[in-house]
């Protein structure tokens, strides 16, 4: 099991993210002020590619842009680890809908 923390800078602040990389599955993950459970991005090993099949926001955080952080996060990574998207996940396919730009890590598989 690989795991860690990891933050990125950019302009925005951006809420720290942990990577559970289990090979077969893993998970994007984000503390929430005042929530027990942390906004999570879930995903499924495909070959080269990660399926992107959940993600969940607290309600205490919803509409700050968390979501959305960790499906920019898992952009940057695929960039940085050579893997491809498959966003079978309804939000993750709107906000790749939304960024063209992140074509190029998108998967030409179906989900």
């Amino acid at each position: 099991m690989a795991s860690g923390i990891v933050q990125r800078k950019k302009e925005k602040s951006m809420p720290e993210i942990s990577v559970t990389d289990e090979t077969t599955h893993g998970a994007y993950s984000a503390k929430v002020d005042g929530a027990e459970q942390p906004a999570e991005l879930t995903w499924q090993a495909r070959g080269s590619a990660r399926i992107a099949n959940h993600t969940f926001t607290p309600p205490e955080a919803r509409g700050k842009g968390i979501a959305f952080d960790l499906v920019e996060f898992m952009v940057q990574d695929a960039r940085d680890k050579g893997f491809t998207i498959v966003p079978q996940c309804s939000y993750v396919a709107a906000q790749f809908r939304k960024h063209p730009e992140w074509a190029d890590v998108r998967a030409e598989i179906e989900s």
